[in-house]
């Protein structure tokens, strides 16, 4: 296992800023998911860390060492990628075992560490079948195999499950984090599915324009989210947001007869503010301490749940958003569209996202 820190690297390439100053510390052991939307820089930066690409400027230490000019092969790293990258010449065993064989490991050895890790991966019964007879979830699991059995310090995966089809993608999740936490390998994985981000990661990594958005666990990353654009890019469906300004007395006007007052202790620009709530802490009713309209312009069933689009307004029907908004209600309860529903949400659900400060308050 080892610790990796990387100290102020910046990454161009020609003209283009790709990297802007990443700082950030891996532990031994940990799962830190790189998540963010396409060309954010996140596999860019995996890439840097296997020393595949050269950085601009900053460092790139493992254990304490700096390894800017250590070549890939040395620095003890396993790369999973997302297109397998399996020979398809080699059977499964062959495919484990090239790296250690050209790496002159005794047939014995070889052996040992192919079988033991063919077990863990359920691949026991498939190493003398070549990838073309295997389905994707099973190769998916040769790769990482291979990867396993050279025993590095770090495993990187670069959006190793995009491939697949939601069904063996969650079930490849699974036994990702599993197999991490019964070898406590450190694993940085990349990804721009949130929900593998969510469920992976000991600790999350939300890129955005290459640059580090926000760092922690995904429980801190989504409750108390520190930019607007961390908050509406983790959670399905995203958060609504409102734009407002803030008044002298410290009171937000959604409409003339819906204002919401605002904690003074907050430091905000009182212009190019949103206002934003989730979805999922909506509630049909008003029990709550803000209430809302929603006229209903499309409904989609999620089983279990169901997503309700449309306009907000206040009690007195006064429009709050010319942006259609969403509902995620529990339950099936039946509703239709041009239907109006009472909605209300506690006021600790609210947050206010100031874009001049980029720094989030909430009633929490």
């Amino acid at each position: 296992m080892a610790e990796l820190s990387l100290k102020n690297i910046e990454k161009f390439f020609d003209k283009s800023h790709i990297l802007k100053n990443i700082n950030l510390t891996v532990d031994k052991g940990e799962f830190v998911v790189l998540v963010g939307p396409s060309g954010c820089g996140k596999s860019t930066l995996l890439r840097l860390i296997a020393g595949l690409e050269e950085v601009s400027s900053g460092k790139v230490f493992m254990d304490d060492k700096c390894v800017n000019n250590v070549e890939p092969k040395d620095r003890d790293i396993a790369m999973v990628f997302q297109n397998y990258a399996l020979y398809p010449h080699m059977n499964v065993y062959k495919n484990m075992s090239f790296g250690l064989k050209n790496r002159k490991f005794p047939k014995a050895e070889i052996k040992k560490r192919v079988t033991q890790v063919a077990k863990i991966l359920q691949l026991e019964e498939l190493l003398y079948r070549k990838p073309s007879q295997l389905s994707g979830g099973q190769r998916q699991r040769v790769a990482m195999g291979r990867a396993l059995v050279r025993k590095p310090k770090i495993f990187l995966f670069d959006e190793p499950l995009s491939n697949l089809d939601a069904k063996l993608r969650t079930q490849m999740r699974v036994e990702i984090k599993k197999l991490q936490r019964q070898m406590g390998i450190t694993c940085i994985y990349v990804t721009h599915d949130q929900t593998e981000a969510m469920t992976l990661a000991d600790k999350l990594v939300v890129l955005n324009a290459g640059c580090i958005e926000q760092v922690g666990s995904p429980s801190e990353i989504y409750s108390d989210p520190k930019s607007k654009f961390v908050a509406g890019f983790m959670g399905s469906p995203e958060m609504n947001f409102i734009p407002v300004s803030v008044g002298q007395d410290h009171t937000v006007s959604l409409t003339e007869k819906l204002r919401i007052n605002v904690n003074k202790n907050k430091k905000m620009s009182q212009k190019n503010i949103f206002m934003g709530f989730r979805p999922e802490h909506l509630y049909v009713g008003h029990d709550h301490d803000i209430c809302f309209i929603l006229t209903i312009e499309l409904i989609e069933s999620l089983g279990s749940d169901i997503l309700l689009h449309g306009k907000f307004y206040d009690k007195h029907k006064n429009l709050i958003s010319k942006d259609n908004l969403i509902a995620r209600i529990r339950g099936n309860k039946p509703f239709q569209i041009g239907e109006d529903v009472e909605l209300s949400i506690k006021e600790k659900r609210l947050y206010f996202f100031d874009d001049e400060l980029s720094n989030p308050s909430s009633f929490e």
